[in-house]
């Protein structure tokens, strides 16, 4: 399964994260399907620079974000990204 996560970059105390589609059972610095975009915590305010088109096609292709992206996205994007259950026949 794959999985939309942050994949750490920077230095010690200074971190800096990109956002990759991974396989879910890889570890978090491995390699990654596709890289989605970037986030820096560190600037004020945060920078937050993600392809919201590539990020919707993942999602539609079954792809699950982590807690930490699902919350990034939220917060940054205008559209919720999150998984919306199957309408009832």
């Amino acid at each position: 399964m794959l999985v939309v996560r942050m994949r750490k970059a920077g230095s010690k105390k200074r971190p800096f994260f990109r956002v990759v589609v991974q396989e879910a059972r890889s570890a978090r610095d491995s390699s990654f399907v596709e890289n989605l975009g970037t986030y820096n915590p560190r600037s004020k305010p945060a920078q937050v620079d993600i392809n919201k088109a590539r990020v919707e096609h993942w999602l539609k292709q079954g792809a699950r974000p982590s807690d930490s992206v699902r919350t990034l996205l939220a917060k940054h994007l205008v559209r919720d990204l999150s998984p919306q259950p199957a309408p009832a026949e």
